[in-house]
């Protein structure tokens, strides 16, 4: 009998970086492939990219979920939808495993509803750190419920293992962003300028920013510093994709069309650009720029600078490519200064990306096939100090 594994996915983003593991575990004759979209998949807001998803895969289940707010109030309604959508759609799909990668609110659900249901969960991402948004304890919480866990880094991989995890059940297999690069055919600049009905100039940079959930009110202020600093810089064109449905976040979006409609020669904005158009678009670009984690993990493989704003990001692996700064604008516009000298463009060129060889999808495959699920949701907490003292 297959093994039945239900992948679960809310936004463009993880969708992206969920493909290649859903094409290898639907190719292989040992596993059935489930898929539940939820979240901004489904909202006509940020796109309806559950059609993307539909193109290439059967959707078993939508959960629907979103309400139109943003605060706090509406993201945990949200989340107490989610779970009784979660909970119906495990009960009729009966996964052998549940499938959910990083940190994001939709996911903890997913996460809470198949651990009720006593479905083991195969975490992605798992052991980093974003100290400036709630994803933080988001990740570690679903990390506690999981049973097998692939990180994207050693570091990561030793810190789920010091939240109490067993080391054998604790795998490196790197950065899923990584195998996109490696296994898609980019758009030649051609193309990419086609798809998105836009010239790119001598300059170009690629804007995303999204809100820090654990600051108050902050979204406002901190982007329009951005794009204050954004109309200083000479010569160049901007590619802006929206943020995504965390607090605030609408803030950002309408901002977003404002400066777009006023700057339309040299401005341009998308909801989704989609995974191949994104990693196209860092072909062409001189800087990912704004709080994305894509500027830490993809970014670096196109030998390109991230400008990386505020505390969103905080605590993860980065690579020399990476310039931080605080989000006001004489801090971004000093780190454009250093972006555009001879001297970081030299180093560039040797940057090495910390987030693996872009092979993670078929290791995760060949220990999703071999794991014991007789009796494993019994978890011992591993003590790193006393283990084997005790």
């Amino acid at each position: 009998m297959k093994r039945k594994i239900c992948v679960v996915t809310g936004t463009r983003a993880e969708y992206g970086l969920l493909y290649w593991l859903m094409k290898e575990i639907e190719a292989d004759k040992d596993l059935e492939l489930q898929i539940v979209v939820t979240g901004m998949h489904l909202s006509p807001e940020f796109g309806l990219t559950y059609k993307e998803v539909d193109k290439e895969f059967k959707i078993d289940k939508k959960i629907e979920m979103l309400l139109s707010s943003d605060t706090s109030v509406g993201i945990s309604k949200s989340m107490g939808l989610a779970q009784i959508g979660f909970a119906e759609a495990y009960e009729e799909l009966k996964p052998d495993i549940v499938v959910v990668l990083g940190d994001r609110y939709e996911m903890f659900s997913a996460a809470s509803a198949a651990m009720i249901a006593r479905i083991p969960i195969a975490h992605l991402h798992g052991g980093e750190t974003t100290e400036g948004a709630f994803d933080e304890a988001i990740r570690h919480s679903i990390t506690k419920m999981s049973y097998l866990h692939f990180t994207a880094t050693e570091e990561y991989k030793n810190r789920v293992i010091q939240l109490g995890e067993h080391p054998n059940r604790v795998f490196n297999v790197g950065g899923m962003g990584i195998e996109n690069i490696k296994r898609l055919k980019l758009l030649s600049k051609e193309e990419f300028e086609k798809s998105i009905d836009f010239k790119l100039n001598k300059k170009n940079l690629l804007v995303t920013f999204h809100p820090v959930t654990l600051e108050n009110a902050t979204a406002k202020e901190q982007f329009q510093e951005l794009l204050d600093a954004i109309d200083e810089v000479q010569n160049t064109n901007i590619i802006f994709t929206k943020a995504n449905s965390d607090s605030d976040g609408r803030v950002i979006n309408q901002m977003i069309e404002e400066y777009v409609s006023k700057n339309s020669h040299k401005a341009v904005c998308f909801t989704s650009l989609g995974q191949l158009r994104y990693l196209s678009a860092l072909q062409f670009v001189d800087a990912m720029v704004g709080n994305s984690s894509s500027g830490l993990a993809e970014a670096p493989s196109f030998k390109i600078g991230t400008i990386n704003i505020g505390e969103r990001q905080k605590g993860r692996i980065k690579a020399n490519s990476v310039i931080d700064c605080e989000p006001n604008k004489e801090a971004i516009k000093k780190a454009f200064k250093k972006l555009y000298s001879k001297e970081f463009q030299e180093t560039l060129k040797n940057v090495q990306n910390p987030y693996g060889d872009g092979c993670a999808s078929l290791k995760i495959i060949e220990e999703i096939k071999k794991a014991d699920l007789n009796n494993i949701l019994k978890k011992s907490f591993y003590n790193i100090e006393f283990e084997g003292k005790i």
